[in-house]
């Protein structure tokens, strides 16, 4: 399968901003790749001398300022220039296809799919997760987005990025908790705004599909005043609007707009109630209402389902005599709704505008001192599936009901099945039997919502109502505002302070989801017309369904000085020494959208839980030592103490070195701990839960053989087992410790000719402590085996199988604390080739980044150990969106003149439909539901883009890209479900399609 990568490769003819030349005596970060109006790399004898502070930087990663951009860490820069040169509207977007990005990361497709932090975006760096990569704002950090990742990871969004005033972005792809603290085990993003702008800039572009959707739009304007070198100052003024549509399923191709599934021969998942052996599994799968008749005491089904209202947005189809006999509960037609055609969305509508400002004033000989304030406005919203209204309403996250017996829970009192009652008066109130005892012939009347109620029936009620779709909104505004001052206070010792705050205001609004409470009280009074939903008013609507409103914030303030002197002359260079303090505080306030404390139907249906509210206050101090001890040999110590107001403390050291034998080759290292304060979700959190899908491995052939099957035949199992899930629920866990981290990187920066280079690192990373849900097996294995569930577990039952009333009911939630257990390991590989040449007028840039993962795994406490990379692993963290081995991006670019061609070609590795945190062994195709197209592994994924770029006068610059030229769409995955059928982090925006852009970009 290689082969068509490389293939593909020899199309590439592009530059791409997020990989560049690491040549030793490039003048600009190693890993830049030189724009329009850059030169290329120079001789190490043409370096400005290292006294002028002007030509000197601070890396990422580092708090001394050097000439060599070739540090022991290695660091990867986006520069927006070359984001444009790709096409790239966002950073947002182009962090998301960083090489070294991969497993759990989180992209604002997740949105339109339920995710817990909706409206946001997320790297994932090495695989280690969201809450492993540090994200700062000019080397300070930033507020965490007030909702967490999979309701306990804590991440700053990267939409937040103010795109129009960043000069570039430094990726430190090495832990960096020895300069920035928490959070830097697996690499650190550091944004860096522009220091000054003279002028004005304007730029306006469109793109659009080749379908004619999934439109883009941005308009962005920089007006700025002042000259820092000439006249002492400089102010600057930026503002942007950005917007892209929704994308729905049904306007992609099949299979990805339709859940029948046949033509893959898979099943047809449009038949709702009919599960693959001709049953009627009933509760969990009724597109429209149903009732069946029970007695007066809703105690004994007297009949079959029957359709009680219309099947508006599906097709009603007419049950074979044997389908129609295989249950005692089948109606007689069944609404289908192909509720992926008709309600998917793949990406949602987001909307951002913002604004920034800047001043930065010289004093002095050689003080500077920047005020820079911004905000930014992001709105994500999309339609989802029509709510439900439950047959079983689950009891609230605060109202178990638990036997003494076995340890585990039962559903509570105010579990019950939805009943239309016999009769309905205005002074009615709901209850959980359905009985409505306060309403009779004498007060009130027959219920025009139950067809049995002349026999003196009551009617058990299950479905949705087709016509009305939910609606999730999430709108966050962030206000940030940085200040700070550096100079001389001798020639030899600097000083740099600064300051930040931020604030993050979160409003997520939720429309067409059931409020349990008010659900009874139509029921109880008959205010709600199930027969015919679409006859309700807006006002019945919006008594049983109210919109839903939750806000929620988080903050970040942060004070920091560093003072670096420089303290003798060694034969390498000047020996300098950093010295800095640091005190920050941080807080999420996100309460529950969905709380339950005045009782379990005081809530809504199918909304999560979740909310978590905490703060705390860190003290750090930290320094750094760089010791050229040698002409060729030059080394780096430091360490940092932090001190939480949580009770946790820790001491992260590091050390590296780089060694140049000769000067066209260096060879570097670094030795780190780190540490992830854990986060406020994992600490402070309600409960919250996910979801896993149930497999064969959960059960036993006792248990199933209540069901007519076994593990060996689990196909033939009923839909309530075979398709159903379970609820893990992670509760509050304040005792955890950080989870501590030791990493290692070693490689080599070659430049065996001007303007050729190669780089090669190896790192490897081991995370000891590391918090975890603790495995859901020995609860499940007890459970289904009659035993008493082990200590540290809650379990709960689902309600009964409507078909097999009297079989033990598989579980509906496991309930437990997150433990300090386990020990991850991932080890991979970094590489590069940069070349740059001038022919005449014609200039040429060849570029080539790739990540490779040789290993990622999680040890147990027991000694077990799962593998992950290459298969769909950490399969529950990583929404089933896995860990691919190998990512790259290759880029060319030719240009003459004013006139500039490029092209990149994409590659995301493809992986095994296994997970061995799912039951299955290591890459054996163990989740492959039997009709994956390409066997037990999904195939790599390759895509090409070119872009034009004409500088038709100093002032106009016109752009054109074609992404994804070849219109290749994602690989079909059947098991993923953070999207359906494609991976959602392999294909990217490659479901879009083929897609155009074109803009103009002004300066004067």
């Amino acid at each position: 399968m290689k082969n068509s990568y490389l293939s593909a490769l020899l199309l590439g003819s592009a530059p791409f901003a997020l990989l560049s030349s690491p040549a030793l005596a490039q003048s600009n970060q190693a890993t830049t790749l030189p724009s329009n109006n850059q030169s290329t790399a120079t001789s190490a004898d043409d370096e400005a001398d290292a006294n002028d502070d002007q030509n000197t930087i601070v890396v990422t990663g580092s708090i001394l300022r050097q000439t060599d951009v070739v540090t022991p860490s290695p660091v990867t820069t986006v520069t927006v220039e070359n984001l444009d040169q790709r096409g790239i509207s966002t950073v947002q977007e182009g962090l998301q296809m960083l090489a070294s990005n991969n497993g759990p990361a989180l992209t604002n497709s997740f949105t339109a799919n339920g995710a817990f932090a909706g409206g946001a975006s997320a790297v994932s760096l090495r695989g280690l997760s969201t809450n492993s990569t540090l994200v700062l704002f000019d080397g300070l950090r930033a507020a965490y987005y007030p909702l967490a990742d999979d309701g306990s990871r804590n991440f700053v969004d990267l939409n937040t990025i103010p795109d129009d005033i960043v000069d570039r972005v430094e990726v430190l792809r090495d832990g960096a908790s020895a300069a920035y603290g928490a959070d830097a085990i697996a690499g650190v993003v550091n944004i860096i705004t522009k220091r000054e702008f003279n002028g004005l800039a304007g730029r306006a572009e469109a793109g659009i599909s080749e379908r004619g959707d999934a439109g883009v739009y941005r308009l962005g304007v920089t007006v700025g005043h002042g000259d820092l070198a000439n006249d002492g100052f400089n102010a600057y003024l930026s503002g942007f609007y950005y917007r892209s549509e929704s994308l729905r399923n049904a306007d992609r191709p099949y299979p990805f707009n339709s859940d029948d599934l046949r033509a893959l021969g898979g099943p047809n998942n449009t038949l709702n109630g009919i599960d693959a052996s001709g049953n009627f599994p009933g509760l969990s799968t009724a597109a429209n209402f149903l009732v069946r008749p029970y007695n007066a005491t809703n105690t004994t089904a007297q009949g079959r389902y029957v359709n009680l209202g219309p099947c508006s947005t599906g097709t009603f189809t007419t049950l074979t005599d044997a389908q129609f006999n295989s249950s005692a509960t089948t109606p007689r037609q069944v609404c289908n709704v192909d509720y992926t055609q008709q309600y998917g969305i793949i990406t949602p509508q987001i909307e951002r505008f913002g604004g920034s400002g800047r001043a930065t004033f010289k004093f002095g000989d050689t003080g500077e001192a920047y005020g820079e304030v911004n905000f930014q406005q992001s709105t994500s919203s999309y339609t989802g599936f029509p709510g439900v209204f439950f047959g079983n309403a689950p009891t609230g996250i605060n109202f178990p009901q638990f036997s003494t017996a076995n340890n585990s829970a039962i559903r509570a009192p105010g579990s019950f099945a939805l009943t239309l009652p016999v009769y309905v008066c205005a002074s009615g109130v709901g209850s959980a039997n359905g009985l409505n005892t306060g309403c009779n012939a004498t007060n009130g009347r027959l219920n025009p919502n139950n067809p049995f109620a002349a026999q003196g029936q009551v009617a058990r009620l299950i479905g949705r109502d087709l016509d009305t779709p939910t609606f999730n909104q999430t709108r966050s505004r962030v206000y940030r505002g940085a200040i700070g001052v550096r100079g001389n206070i001798t020639p030899d010792i600097q000083y740099d302070i600064g300051a930040t705050a931020m604030h993050t205001d979160l409003q997520r609004r939720r429309e067409g989801y059931v409020y349990i409470a008010n659900l009874l009280t139509a029921v109880a009074q008959g205010t709600f017309n199930f027969v015919n939903p679409s006859l309700n008013t807006q006002a019945q609507n919006d008594f049983v369904r109210p919109t839903s409103i939750a806000n929620a914030s988080s903050d970040l303030y942060q004070l920091q000085a560093v003072v670096t002197s420089r303290l003798a002359e060694l034969p390498g260079g000047p020996l300098q020494l950093g010295v800095g303090g640091t005190i920050y505080y941080e807080a999420v306030d996100a309460p529950s959208g969905n709380p339950d404390n005045f009782g379990p139907t005081q809530r809504y249906f199918s909304l999560n839980a979740f909310g978590t509210t905490g703060n705390r206050t860190v003290k750090a101090a930290f320094a750094e030592l760089q010791a050229p001890v040698l002409d060729i040999l030059d080394i780096q110590l430091a360490g940092r103490y932090d001190s939480y107001s949580s009770g946790q403390n820790y001491f992260s050291p590091k050390a590296g070195f780089k060694f140049t034998p000769i000067r066209q080759l260096a060879i570097r290292g670094t030795y780190s701990k780190g540490f992830r304060i854990p986060s406020f979700g994992e600490a402070n959190a309600l409960p919250t839960t996910g979801y896993v899908t149930n497999n064969a491995s959960l059960f036993n052939d006792a248990y199933l053989a209540q069901y007519g099957c076994t593990v060996a035949t689990f196909a033939t199992c009923p839909t309530y087992i075979r398709s159903g899930s379970y609820g893990q629920t992670t509760l509050a866990s304040p005792n955890l410790d950080p989870e501590k981290s030791r990493s290692f990187t070693g490689g080599i920066v070659f430049e065996p000719i001007r303007n050729l280079s190669f780089s090669v690192d190896y790192y490897n990373i081991k995370k000891t402590g590391a918090i975890t849900q603790p495995s859901n097996s020995p609860a499940l294995l007890a459970y289904y085996n009659g035993q008493a569930i082990p200590a540290g577990y809650t379990v709960i039952p689902d309600a009964p199988d409507v078909n097999n009333p009297n079989a033990t009911p598989r579980v509906a939630f496991v309930q437990s604390q997150l433990i300090n257990a386990n020990t991850i390991r991932t080890s991979g590989i970094d590489g590069s080739i940069s070349f740059n040449r001038e022919f005449g007028n014609v200039r040429f840039g060849s570029y080539l980044d790739a990540t490779y993962i040789l290993r990622l795994e999680t040890e147990f406490p027991d000694g077990t150990v799962e593998r992950y990379d290459g298969t769909l692993g950490n399969f529950n963290l990583t929404a089933g969106s896995g860990t691919p081995k190998f990512r790259g991006t290759w880029l060319n670019s030719i240009e003459v003149d004013n006139v500039q061609l490029n092209a990149t070609v994409n590659y995301f590795d493809g992986y095994n439909l296994s997970a061995v945190d799912q039951g299955t062994g290591y890459k054996d195709g163990g989740l492959n539901p039997g009709y994956s197209p390409t066997g037990d592994n999904v195939p790599e994924y390759v895509t090409v883009d070119l872009g034009l770029r004409i500088k038709a006068t100093d002032e106009f610059t016109f752009t054109a890209n074609v992404l994804n030229l070849f219109d290749n769409l994602p690989p079909i995955d059947v098991v993923t479900y953070g999207a359906h059928l494609y991976n959602p982090v392999q294909g990217g925006t490659g479901i879009l399609g083929r897609f155009f852009k074109a803009g103009v970009r002004v300066g004067f």
